[in-house]
């Protein structure tokens, strides 16, 4: 972890950090529902279009259960997986995948300037305080026409209510922004929206760089 990353996580403050360091040791005991999430990544891979030899950042990406399959998909690409849980990281890293893993909180922070070709949201999007400033510093990191991708592997009403009945504590208000919403924070970013997909088991977002924002 660079010097820049750490200093990142020791300054947060967002209670989320501590909810999710909590849960990293046993993030990874349901094998059944890792494999079930892979399975629906295979048949969504046709739209996430992962190419070889991109380059694309993973933003909360947990224990690494989606970023192992997605640098294969890339290779000799990367995938830049950050997380704001150094706990998370933790387990990630001990995976040995091939990726590079850094501690972050992506509405505090920027990636490099113009390095990615795709960002992914999988499964992080309601946890960003700041959605606005999440996405504007998704913008900074992004290639010209580069695209942000949200996916959830269910819909915006499940997520939602999963937060507010199940999970609860620190992320029982963390929701989903409402669809007739999207436009404006996208705009706000100074991204296009593409796409956008809300069924019972799949929430499904795709932006691209407004070149003419």
């Amino acid at each position: 972890m660079s010097q820049a990353s750490t200093a990142a996580c020791e300054s947060a403050t967002d209670p989320r950090i501590a909810f999710f360091d909590h849960h990293a040791p046993n993030w990874d005991s349901n094998l059944e529902s890792q494999l079930r999430t892979l399975q629906r990544l295979e048949e969504l891979c046709l739209r996430l279009n992962p190419q070889s030899g991109q380059n694309w950042l993973e933003i909360g990406c947990g224990t690494g259960q989606v970023t192992a399959w997605l640098s294969a998909k890339l290779e000799p690409g990367t995938v830049t997986a950050v997380d704001f849980s150094p706990g998370m990281l933790a387990q990630a890293r001990a995976k040995g995948i091939r990726a590079d893993f850094e501690c972050w909180d992506i509405t505090r922070r920027a990636p490099p300037v113009a390095q990615f070709d795709t960002a992914l949201c999988f499964h992080s999007f309601p946890h960003f305080s700041d959605p606005v400033a999440a996405l504007k510093n998704i913008a900074i990191g992004l290639k010209p026409g580069g695209k942000v991708l949200v996916v959830h592997l269910a819909g915006s009403e499940q997520i939602n209510a999963f937060h507010r009945h199940h999970a609860g504590g620190a992320v029982a208000a963390d929701f989903l922004p409402q669809n007739h919403e999207w436009p404006t924070l996208l705009k706000a970013a100074s991204f296009r929206l593409a796409a956008l997909e809300d069924r019972p088991d799949l929430f499904w977002l795709e932006a691209f760089q407004d070149a003419e924002a």
